[in-house]
């Protein structure tokens, strides 16, 4: 994974992959973000679209279409703006 830096130069994201029962488990440092795979390359790969995702450069919020097509009621789908639960704090 390598990403551009304002300058231009190109340098690359430090992660950390390890061998897990019968995959890949691989982390990346700066994000956080923690993926798996039954291959490396497939970890890599889940690993690419998940910090993008993450990023937000790549994907959408759902449009209320895209959410009755689900069987979810945009009139029921909001943020809470209530407290974080324990956990997730």
């Amino acid at each position: 994974m390598a990403s551009s830096t304002r300058d231009g130069d190109v340098h690359e994201d430090e992660i950390r992959m390890w061998p897990e029962g019968d995959g890949w488990v691989i982390t990346h440092i700066e994000t956080g973000v923690t993926t798996q795979g039954e291959t490396r390359q497939e970890a890599l790969e889940m690993l690419d679209e998940a910090v993008a995702l993450h990023r937000g450069e790549i994907g959408h919020e759902p449009t209320d279409e895209e959410l009755r097509e689900m069987g979810i009621d945009p009139e029921d789908n909001t943020t809470g703006d209530g407290e974080l639960p324990d956990f997730m704090q």
